[in-house]
């Protein structure tokens, strides 16, 4: 009995079929991943308001949607909008359950990004008369933006994997075209391998590429640590500290 097959190995790492499997993951987790960051964003403003009409829908929002199984979630919308009439593509069904289970997670990485911005400043910025939409995107966004690279970055090498779940109802990515072949071709090890080392190759790029984006958002900050102690060796020294 032949446990392993180099041959059908390399035969389907180059195939066709799994490599569209593949582009339909990436486009799944790119799609998914930008609508579940604005709705998060939503959910993590409506979070932090004082308003109860606002704050309480979004905390109900993110306990429902963390609290319940992705699998779930993906169940009930395909098997249950056409209940309600309402018939979408396995597609559809497939990026509207990733970003609604998404945007739970995000919206509490964006709420806690905004968290840490230091109050100091707004209210320093509310000194100066600036509005609250200015106090966000001048002051508080792009603070929290760069605080929450790291666990962004994070959520998007999950939900590369995670789009996996969404085999069970026929959405043909990169694990249901997998099994597709496994079922016709009986090579199990060879073909799960093959799907394990493209997940691999796609996690391994997006951590190249979060890499970058977390450099450049540093620069700023870099820069300016080193124009402190330029500037402050510079200072006159008064005739008392001489002394």
């Amino acid at each position: 009995m032949q446990i392993w097959s180099w041959h059908g190995f390399f035969t389907y790492l180059g195939s066709p079929y799994i490599f569209r499997g593949a582009l339909l993951t990436l486009g799944m987790t790119a799609v998914s991943m930008v609508l579940g960051f604005f709705l998060g964003l939503l959910i993590a403003v409506m979070k932090r308001s004082p308003q109860p009409w606002f704050s309480w829908p979004a905390r109900f929002y993110v306990w429902f949607f963390r609290g319940t199984p992705l699998l779930v979630q993906l169940v009930v919308i395909y098997a249950g909008l056409p209940k309600l009439d309402i018939r979408l593509s396995v597609m559809a069904c497939s990026i509207i359950g990733l970003t609604l289970n998404e945007a739970a997670y995000l919206a509490e990485i964006i709420r806690a990004g905004l968290n840490a911005v230091p109050a100091g400043q707004i209210a320093a910025a509310r000194a100066l008369g600036m509005s609250e939409r200015q106090i966000a995107w001048r002051i508080a966004f792009p603070q929290a933006f760069r605080l929450i690279i790291p666990p962004l970055g994070n959520s998007v090498n999950g939900l590369l994997k995670t789009t996996s779940v969404t085999s069970v109802i026929s959405m043909e990515e990169l694990m249901q075209r997998s099994q597709i072949l496994v079922q016709d071709q009986f090579m199990v090890l060879e073909l799960f391998s093959v799907a394990a080392l493209y997940y691999l190759l796609m996690t391994t790029a997006w951590d190249f590429f979060q890499r970058r984006i977390e450099h450049f958002a540093e620069r700023p900050y870099r820069r300016q640590q080193r124009v402190i102690p330029e500037a402050v060796m510079e200072l006159p020294i008064s005739s008392q500290d001489a002394r």
